[in-house]
Protein backbone atom coordinates (compact mmCIF):
# COMPACT_ATOMS: atom_id res chain seq x y z
CA UNK A 1 0.00 0.00 0.00
CA UNK A 2 1.30 2.78 -0.80
CA UNK A 3 1.40 5.73 1.99
CA UNK A 4 0.07 9.28 1.11
CA UNK A 5 2.13 12.56 1.18
CA UNK A 6 1.09 15.07 3.65
CA UNK A 7 -0.77 17.14 0.90
CA UNK A 8 -2.73 14.07 -0.58
CA UNK A 9 -3.80 13.65 3.45
CA UNK A 10 -5.18 16.92 3.77
CA UNK A 11 -6.76 17.06 0.65
CA UNK A 12 -8.19 13.91 0.80
CA UNK A 13 -9.76 14.69 4.65
CA UNK A 14 -11.15 18.12 3.15
CA UNK A 15 -12.41 16.10 -0.09
CA UNK A 16 -14.15 13.10 2.34
CA UNK A 17 -17.68 12.74 1.76
CA UNK A 18 -18.49 9.72 2.97
CA UNK A 19 -21.47 9.97 4.89
CA UNK A 20 -22.89 12.25 2.41
CA UNK A 21 -21.90 15.43 3.84
CA UNK A 22 -19.23 18.08 2.86
CA UNK A 23 -15.88 18.71 4.83
CA UNK A 24 -16.50 22.01 6.71
CA UNK A 25 -13.38 24.39 7.34
CA UNK A 26 -12.79 27.17 9.57
CA UNK A 27 -9.93 28.70 11.74
CA UNK A 28 -9.94 29.18 15.05
CA UNK A 29 -7.39 31.55 17.11
CA UNK A 30 -4.79 30.55 14.25
CA UNK A 31 -5.67 27.05 14.62
CA UNK A 32 -6.65 25.19 11.33
CA UNK A 33 -10.26 23.26 12.16
CA UNK A 34 -11.97 20.36 9.13
CA UNK A 35 -15.01 18.91 10.54
CA UNK A 36 -17.00 16.40 9.27
CA UNK A 37 -18.27 12.75 10.16
CA UNK A 38 -15.10 10.69 9.44
CA UNK A 39 -16.20 7.42 10.71
CA UNK A 40 -19.73 5.76 11.90
CA UNK A 41 -21.18 6.69 14.93
CA UNK A 42 -23.31 3.55 15.44
CA UNK A 43 -22.50 1.21 18.09
CA UNK A 44 -20.90 -1.95 17.53
CA UNK A 45 -20.09 -1.78 14.18
CA UNK A 46 -16.15 -2.78 14.79
CA UNK A 47 -14.66 -6.04 15.03
CA UNK A 48 -15.80 -8.04 17.74
CA UNK A 49 -12.29 -8.57 19.30
CA UNK A 50 -12.61 -4.63 20.20
CA UNK A 51 -15.59 -5.78 22.31
CA UNK A 52 -14.03 -5.33 25.56
CA UNK A 53 -15.50 -2.67 28.38
CA UNK A 54 -13.16 0.45 29.24
CA UNK A 55 -13.97 3.32 30.60
CA UNK A 56 -13.27 6.49 28.40
CA UNK A 57 -12.46 4.54 25.48
CA UNK A 58 -12.61 5.70 21.53
CA UNK A 59 -13.81 3.89 19.01
CA UNK A 60 -11.85 1.61 16.93
CA UNK A 61 -12.72 3.77 13.70
CA UNK A 62 -10.83 6.40 15.02
CA UNK A 63 -7.50 4.41 14.86
CA UNK A 64 -8.53 2.63 11.55
CA UNK A 65 -9.16 5.80 9.80
CA UNK A 66 -5.69 6.69 10.06
CA UNK A 67 -3.73 3.69 10.47
CA UNK A 68 -5.12 3.12 6.52
CA UNK A 69 -4.05 6.65 5.67
CA UNK A 70 -0.92 7.05 7.18
CA UNK A 71 0.92 3.46 7.13
CA UNK A 72 1.67 0.33 5.25
CA UNK A 73 1.28 -3.68 6.41
CA UNK A 74 4.24 -4.21 8.39
CA UNK A 75 4.46 -0.72 10.34
CA UNK A 76 4.68 0.19 13.32
CA UNK A 77 1.42 1.46 15.50
CA UNK A 78 2.04 3.08 18.58
CA UNK A 79 -0.33 4.26 21.78
CA UNK A 80 1.31 5.81 24.74
CA UNK A 81 -1.99 5.43 26.54
CA UNK A 82 -3.59 2.42 25.09
CA UNK A 83 -6.09 1.65 27.72
CA UNK A 84 -7.85 -1.33 26.85
CA UNK A 85 -5.62 -1.47 23.64
CA UNK A 86 -8.03 -0.27 20.90
CA UNK A 87 -5.25 1.17 18.83
CA UNK A 88 -2.74 -1.73 18.83
CA UNK A 89 -5.70 -4.04 18.34
CA UNK A 90 -6.45 -2.44 15.56
CA UNK A 91 -3.40 -2.04 14.03
CA UNK A 92 -2.90 -5.77 14.61
CA UNK A 93 -6.55 -6.41 12.84
CA UNK A 94 -4.58 -4.55 9.51
CA UNK A 95 -1.34 -6.41 9.64
CA UNK A 96 0.89 -3.28 11.05
CA UNK A 97 2.90 -4.31 14.27
CA UNK A 98 1.51 -3.01 17.51
CA UNK A 99 2.97 -1.06 20.28
CA UNK A 100 1.47 0.29 23.21
CA UNK A 101 2.34 1.20 26.85
CA UNK A 102 0.35 2.38 29.88
CA UNK A 103 0.68 3.45 33.15
CA UNK A 104 -2.10 0.84 34.49
CA UNK A 105 -1.04 -2.81 34.33
CA UNK A 106 -4.47 -3.58 33.39
CA UNK A 107 -3.94 -2.48 30.32
CA UNK A 108 -1.19 -5.25 28.84
CA UNK A 109 -3.84 -7.80 30.49
CA UNK A 110 -6.81 -6.60 28.73
CA UNK A 111 -4.68 -6.00 25.39
CA UNK A 112 -2.08 -8.80 24.84
CA UNK A 113 -4.63 -11.99 24.83
CA UNK A 114 -6.58 -10.10 22.23
CA UNK A 115 -3.38 -10.18 19.32
CA UNK A 116 -3.06 -13.69 19.03
CA UNK A 117 -6.49 -15.15 20.37
CA UNK A 118 -6.30 -19.24 21.65
CA UNK A 119 -9.14 -21.56 20.02
CA UNK A 120 -12.16 -22.23 21.83
CA UNK A 121 -11.57 -25.62 22.75
CA UNK A 122 -8.42 -24.90 24.14
CA UNK A 123 -10.21 -22.30 26.17
CA UNK A 124 -13.07 -25.09 27.47
CA UNK A 125 -10.34 -27.63 28.13
CA UNK A 126 -8.52 -24.78 30.47
CA UNK A 127 -11.51 -24.57 32.41
CA UNK A 128 -11.91 -27.83 32.54
CA UNK A 129 -9.10 -27.96 34.73
CA UNK A 130 -9.41 -25.30 37.07
CA UNK A 131 -10.40 -26.46 40.56
CA UNK A 132 -13.60 -24.97 41.09
CA UNK A 133 -14.78 -26.50 44.71
CA UNK A 134 -11.35 -25.55 46.27
CA UNK A 135 -12.33 -21.55 46.37
CA UNK A 136 -13.45 -20.44 49.34
CA UNK A 137 -14.63 -16.54 50.14
CA UNK A 138 -12.27 -14.15 51.37
CA UNK A 139 -13.99 -10.80 51.20
CA UNK A 140 -17.46 -11.16 53.01
CA UNK A 141 -17.94 -7.87 51.44
CA UNK A 142 -18.05 -8.90 47.62
CA UNK A 143 -21.71 -10.86 48.52
CA UNK A 144 -22.64 -7.23 47.71
CA UNK A 145 -21.68 -8.10 44.08
CA UNK A 146 -21.76 -11.80 43.35
CA UNK A 147 -24.04 -14.90 45.00
CA UNK A 148 -21.45 -16.77 47.49
CA UNK A 149 -21.16 -20.08 44.98
CA UNK A 150 -20.37 -17.46 42.24
CA UNK A 151 -17.89 -16.03 44.46
CA UNK A 152 -16.36 -19.09 46.01
CA UNK A 153 -15.76 -20.21 42.03
CA UNK A 154 -14.51 -16.87 40.96
CA UNK A 155 -11.73 -16.83 44.01
CA UNK A 156 -11.19 -20.19 42.64
CA UNK A 157 -10.31 -19.18 39.50
CA UNK A 158 -8.73 -16.36 40.95
CA UNK A 159 -5.72 -18.33 42.56
CA UNK A 160 -5.35 -20.70 40.09
CA UNK A 161 -4.68 -18.02 37.42
CA UNK A 162 -2.00 -16.54 40.24
CA UNK A 163 -0.21 -20.04 40.41
CA UNK A 164 0.00 -21.09 36.62
CA UNK A 165 0.07 -17.10 35.16
CA UNK A 166 1.90 -14.83 37.08
CA UNK A 167 1.82 -11.68 36.55
CA UNK A 168 5.78 -11.41 36.66
CA UNK A 169 5.84 -13.80 33.88
CA UNK A 170 5.94 -11.77 30.59
CA UNK A 171 5.22 -14.99 28.22
CA UNK A 172 2.07 -16.71 30.34
CA UNK A 173 0.58 -19.28 29.03
CA UNK A 174 -1.88 -17.56 26.42
CA UNK A 175 -5.09 -20.12 26.86
CA UNK A 176 -4.76 -18.92 30.80
CA UNK A 177 -4.19 -14.91 29.85
CA UNK A 178 -6.95 -15.12 27.62
CA UNK A 179 -9.20 -16.69 30.22
CA UNK A 180 -7.96 -13.83 32.89
CA UNK A 181 -8.78 -11.18 30.42
CA UNK A 182 -12.58 -12.27 29.88
CA UNK A 183 -13.20 -12.83 33.43
CA UNK A 184 -11.34 -8.90 33.74
CA UNK A 185 -13.94 -7.90 31.07
CA UNK A 186 -17.17 -9.93 32.88
CA UNK A 187 -16.83 -9.10 37.03
CA UNK A 188 -19.67 -6.32 37.05
CA UNK A 189 -21.72 -5.25 34.49
CA UNK A 190 -25.69 -5.04 33.89
CA UNK A 191 -26.50 -8.18 32.48
CA UNK A 192 -27.06 -11.82 32.89
CA UNK A 193 -23.36 -11.76 31.17
CA UNK A 194 -21.44 -10.76 33.77
CA UNK A 195 -20.55 -12.17 36.85
CA UNK A 196 -22.17 -9.95 39.17
CA UNK A 197 -25.44 -9.00 40.12
CA UNK A 198 -27.02 -5.69 38.43
CA UNK A 199 -24.56 -2.76 38.62
CA UNK A 200 -23.80 -0.22 36.31
CA UNK A 201 -21.81 0.80 34.90
CA UNK A 202 -20.24 -2.19 32.99
CA UNK A 203 -16.43 -0.46 32.46
CA UNK A 204 -15.97 0.21 35.99
CA UNK A 205 -16.73 -0.94 40.09
CA UNK A 206 -18.66 1.13 42.25
CA UNK A 207 -18.39 0.98 45.38
CA UNK A 208 -19.59 -2.19 48.25
CA UNK A 209 -21.57 0.84 50.04
CA UNK A 210 -23.14 1.90 46.71
CA UNK A 211 -24.12 -1.69 45.60
CA UNK A 212 -25.42 -2.49 48.58
CA UNK A 213 -27.54 0.79 47.63
CA UNK A 214 -28.49 -1.11 44.37
CA UNK A 215 -29.45 -3.90 45.49
CA UNK A 216 -31.90 -2.30 48.12
CA UNK A 217 -33.67 -0.06 46.13
CA UNK A 218 -34.12 -3.34 43.45
CA UNK A 219 -34.93 -5.24 46.38
CA UNK A 220 -32.83 -8.06 44.92
CA UNK A 221 -29.47 -10.16 45.82
CA UNK A 222 -26.97 -11.03 43.49
CA UNK A 223 -28.29 -14.35 41.57
CA UNK A 224 -25.56 -17.84 41.09
CA UNK A 225 -24.08 -17.15 38.02
CA UNK A 226 -21.99 -20.19 36.17
CA UNK A 227 -18.65 -18.83 35.87
CA UNK A 228 -17.02 -20.87 33.32
CA UNK A 229 -20.38 -21.12 30.87
CA UNK A 230 -20.06 -17.01 30.75
CA UNK A 231 -16.35 -17.16 29.89
CA UNK A 232 -17.11 -19.56 27.22
CA UNK A 233 -20.29 -17.58 26.37
CA UNK A 234 -17.94 -14.14 26.05
CA UNK A 235 -14.65 -15.73 24.26
CA UNK A 236 -17.35 -17.29 21.15
CA UNK A 237 -18.56 -13.75 20.43
CA UNK A 238 -14.99 -12.01 20.69
CA UNK A 239 -14.10 -14.72 18.51
CA UNK A 240 -16.91 -14.76 16.10
CA UNK A 241 -15.28 -13.08 13.35
CA UNK A 242 -12.23 -14.36 13.66
CA UNK A 243 -8.42 -13.49 14.76
CA UNK A 244 -5.89 -10.90 13.54
CA UNK A 245 -4.06 -11.79 10.55
CA UNK A 246 -0.35 -12.58 10.48
CA UNK A 247 1.22 -9.39 11.76
CA UNK A 248 4.52 -8.23 13.54
CA UNK A 249 5.55 -8.93 16.87
CA UNK A 250 3.70 -6.68 19.09
CA UNK A 251 5.36 -4.64 22.08
CA UNK A 252 3.49 -3.88 25.03
CA UNK A 253 5.25 -1.64 27.93
CA UNK A 254 3.83 -0.71 31.33
CA UNK A 255 4.84 2.68 32.40
CA UNK A 256 5.06 6.16 32.18
CA UNK A 257 3.30 7.91 28.58
CA UNK A 258 6.46 10.49 28.82
CA UNK A 259 9.42 7.97 28.76
CA UNK A 260 9.61 4.32 26.87
CA UNK A 261 13.39 3.39 26.24
CA UNK A 262 12.26 -0.10 25.39
CA UNK A 263 11.05 1.09 22.00
CA UNK A 264 13.78 2.12 19.55
CA UNK A 265 13.98 6.06 18.32
CA UNK A 266 12.69 6.41 14.67
CA UNK A 267 10.70 3.08 14.64
CA UNK A 268 7.25 4.04 14.93
CA UNK A 269 5.01 4.98 11.50
CA UNK A 270 2.25 6.68 13.77
CA UNK A 271 0.92 7.49 16.79
CA UNK A 272 -2.90 7.19 17.56
CA UNK A 273 -3.53 7.90 21.15
CA UNK A 274 -5.56 9.91 23.99
CA UNK A 275 -4.45 11.09 27.22
CA UNK A 276 -6.45 11.30 30.14
CA UNK A 277 -8.74 14.33 30.43
CA UNK A 278 -7.57 16.15 33.12
CA UNK A 279 -9.13 15.25 36.33
CA UNK A 280 -12.38 12.78 35.17
CA UNK A 281 -10.85 9.22 35.72
CA UNK A 282 -10.48 8.07 39.19
CA UNK A 283 -7.83 4.82 38.89
CA UNK A 284 -8.38 3.22 42.49
CA UNK A 285 -11.85 4.09 42.57
CA UNK A 286 -12.81 2.87 39.09
CA UNK A 287 -10.46 -0.60 38.89
CA UNK A 288 -10.65 -1.44 42.52
CA UNK A 289 -12.55 -5.09 41.74
CA UNK A 290 -10.19 -5.87 38.36
CA UNK A 291 -7.28 -5.03 40.86
CA UNK A 292 -8.53 -7.53 43.68
CA UNK A 293 -9.00 -10.43 40.82
CA UNK A 294 -5.70 -9.88 39.12
CA UNK A 295 -3.60 -8.88 42.55
CA UNK A 296 -2.61 -5.29 41.66
CA UNK A 297 -2.77 -3.27 44.62
CA UNK A 298 -4.23 0.08 42.95
CA UNK A 299 -2.36 2.33 45.47
CA UNK A 300 0.44 1.50 43.54
CA UNK A 301 -0.14 2.28 40.02
CA UNK A 302 0.90 5.98 39.92
CA UNK A 303 -1.52 7.37 37.88
CA UNK A 304 -1.48 11.47 38.10
CA UNK A 305 -4.96 13.58 38.44
CA UNK A 306 -3.90 16.94 36.51
CA UNK A 307 -6.25 19.07 38.20
CA UNK A 308 -4.95 22.33 36.39
CA UNK A 309 -4.58 22.74 32.33
CA UNK A 310 -1.15 24.14 32.85
CA UNK A 311 0.19 21.18 34.61
CA UNK A 312 -2.48 18.98 31.64
CA UNK A 313 -0.58 21.13 29.25
CA UNK A 314 3.01 20.51 30.40
CA UNK A 315 2.26 16.83 30.66
CA UNK A 316 1.15 16.30 27.23
CA UNK A 317 4.43 18.06 25.91
CA UNK A 318 6.64 15.68 28.04
CA UNK A 319 4.20 12.74 26.04
CA UNK A 320 4.78 14.92 22.98
CA UNK A 321 8.43 15.30 23.13
CA UNK A 322 8.97 11.62 23.33
CA UNK A 323 6.75 10.66 20.79
CA UNK A 324 8.88 12.94 18.43
CA UNK A 325 11.84 10.76 18.94
CA UNK A 326 10.05 7.44 18.37
CA UNK A 327 8.15 8.73 15.45
CA UNK A 328 10.60 7.98 11.59
CA UNK A 329 10.74 10.83 9.81
CA UNK A 330 7.32 11.55 7.99
CA UNK A 331 5.58 9.90 10.60
CA UNK A 332 2.10 11.78 11.86
CA UNK A 333 0.73 11.93 15.46
CA UNK A 334 -3.13 11.70 15.91
CA UNK A 335 -3.85 13.06 19.51
CA UNK A 336 -7.39 12.72 20.02
CA UNK A 337 -9.10 14.68 23.48
CA UNK A 338 -12.33 14.72 24.10
CA UNK A 339 -15.12 17.69 25.24
CA UNK A 340 -14.69 18.47 29.00
CA UNK A 341 -16.34 20.33 31.67
CA UNK A 342 -19.19 21.23 29.41
CA UNK A 343 -16.86 22.20 26.35
CA UNK A 344 -15.30 25.25 28.42
CA UNK A 345 -12.11 23.96 28.48
CA UNK A 346 -10.60 23.15 24.51
CA UNK A 347 -7.78 20.61 25.31
CA UNK A 348 -7.19 20.60 22.02
CA UNK A 349 -6.14 23.98 21.98
CA UNK A 350 -3.81 23.26 24.64
CA UNK A 351 -2.32 20.46 22.81
CA UNK A 352 -1.14 22.72 19.94
CA UNK A 353 0.15 24.83 22.17
CA UNK A 354 2.30 22.00 24.15
CA UNK A 355 3.75 20.97 20.48
CA UNK A 356 5.00 24.48 19.66
CA UNK A 357 9.14 24.16 19.70
CA UNK A 358 9.19 20.43 19.47
CA UNK A 359 10.41 18.90 16.49
CA UNK A 360 6.72 18.42 14.89
CA UNK A 361 4.79 20.11 12.42
CA UNK A 362 0.91 21.35 13.46
CA UNK A 363 -0.85 20.46 10.71
CA UNK A 364 -4.89 20.94 11.75
CA UNK A 365 -7.41 19.52 14.09
CA UNK A 366 -9.80 17.07 13.00
CA UNK A 367 -13.22 17.15 14.33
CA UNK A 368 -15.02 14.29 14.03
CA UNK A 369 -18.93 15.72 14.63
CA UNK A 370 -21.74 12.81 14.80
CA UNK A 371 -25.32 13.30 13.77
CA UNK A 372 -25.92 14.30 17.10
CA UNK A 373 -23.77 17.01 17.35
CA UNK A 374 -23.81 21.00 15.59
CA UNK A 375 -20.99 21.35 12.86
CA UNK A 376 -21.67 24.92 13.12
CA UNK A 377 -21.23 24.92 16.88
CA UNK A 378 -18.33 22.46 16.95
CA UNK A 379 -16.53 24.04 19.80
CA UNK A 380 -19.41 24.65 22.14
CA UNK A 381 -22.01 21.80 21.34
CA UNK A 382 -25.32 21.74 23.68
CA UNK A 383 -26.85 18.77 22.65
CA UNK A 384 -25.58 16.37 25.00
CA UNK A 385 -24.66 18.00 27.84
CA UNK A 386 -22.77 15.14 29.71
CA UNK A 387 -19.45 13.49 27.95
CA UNK A 388 -17.72 13.69 24.52
CA UNK A 389 -19.70 14.73 21.91
CA UNK A 390 -17.26 15.24 19.55
CA UNK A 391 -13.58 13.49 19.13
CA UNK A 392 -11.07 16.35 18.19
CA UNK A 393 -7.95 15.23 17.04
CA UNK A 394 -4.77 17.10 16.72
CA UNK A 395 -3.00 15.93 13.81
CA UNK A 396 0.93 16.45 14.06
CA UNK A 397 4.06 15.23 11.86
CA UNK A 398 7.57 14.69 12.49
CA UNK A 399 9.52 16.55 9.17
CA UNK A 400 11.09 14.66 7.02
CA UNK A 401 14.89 14.26 6.92
CA UNK A 402 16.69 17.33 4.91
CA UNK A 403 18.73 15.40 2.33
CA UNK A 404 22.73 16.20 2.68
CA UNK A 405 24.23 18.91 0.05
Amino acid sequence: MARPQLPDLLGAIRAFDGFGAPTLETTEDGIPYLVNEFWTAGQRQAPALHEVSYRACFKPQLPEFFIARLTAPGEAVHDPFMGRGTTPLQAALMGRRPTGNDINPLSVLLTRPRLAPPGLDAIAAALARVPWEAGRIERDDLLAFYHPETLRRLSALKAWLAEQAPLADSRPDPVLDWIRMVALNRLSGHSPGFFSGRTMPPNQAVSVAAQRRINARLGVMPPPRDVAALILRKSRSLLSEGVPPPHPAPLLLTGPADSTPAIAAGSIALVVTSPPFLDVVQYAEDNWLRCWFSGIDPSGVAIAMHRGEAAWAAMVRDVLAEQARLLRPGGHIAFEVGEVRGGKVLLERLVWQAAEGLPLERLAVLVNSQHFTKTANCWGVANNRRGTNTNRIVLLRKPKATPAR
